[in-house]
């Protein structure tokens, strides 16, 4: 009896994993499609693209630079590069983790412009997610949310973001990718064109940095 339940089991596990691939098989037809449109310079395909994926590639440009106005401009340039660039996309990716690519490389180059010019910015960070064990925030003590702890909270948020700012840029890119975006160490190997093994190095020194900047809080 058991070992027919387990034949059962079987079929049933196999039903759903081919209607899954069926349904990522689908996805990937679109996107074909999709990623031809934008090759052949189908403008309402651009349009959909910059619909579809500005608000992500925003969010991540913010949280690396900590500037409305920067990241807004960012978002545009990585549009604007996408859009040169689209006739070399083979599809390693998905487009939004290539956009994420694109925006991340944006970012490194207006942070070399700035730091030419030595000018300083500091970065927030609202650790969740991500497929690690530790996130950010648990290298900070003390995490209650009660009323009496509003003041020291934020303080230390401030503390917080100022490590987090201090932090070698490519420390920073894999923390917030990981800890604030929630991305998985593949998306954010693929995003920062290194590999898994680099992706988790640079996690745990980043957190690592800032455990050490935080440790008398």
């Amino acid at each position: 009896m058991f070992f027919s339940k387990s034949i059962a089991f079987d079929e049933e596990e196999l039903g759903t994993v081919a209607l899954a691939a069926g349904a990522s098989s689908v996805r990937s037809e679109v996107e074909t499609k999709f990623v031809e449109k934008l090759k052949a310079g189908d403008a309402k395909a651009f349009d959909l693209l910059v619909t579809r994926y500005a608000g992500d590639v925003y969010a991540v440009l913010y949280r690396i630079t900590e500037d409305a106005e920067e990241a807004n401009d960012l978002t545009q340039e990585t549009f604007l590069r996408a859009f040169k660039a689209i006739e070399k996309f083979r599809g390693e990716a998905d487009l939004k983790t290539w956009l994420t690519r694109i925006a991340i490389n944006e970012s490194r180059n207006r942070f070399r412009w700035w730091k030419r010019r030595k000018r300083e910015k500091t970065f927030s960070l609202d650790a969740s997610g991500g497929d690690s064990e530790t996130s950010i925030h648990e290298t900070m003590p003390g995490n209650s949310a009660s009323p009496e702890e509003d003041i020291l909270r934020t303080e230390r948020e401030k503390v917080l973001s100022k490590a987090l700012g201090d932090l070698p840029q490519i420390y920073r890119e894999a923390v917030v990718l990981c800890d604030v975006e929630g991305l998985s160490y593949v998306e954010i190997a693929s995003a920062l064109n290194t590999t898994m093994g680099t992706v988790k190095s640079r996690i745990a020194r980043g957190r690592e940095e800032l455990r050490h900047k935080l440790k008398d809080i």
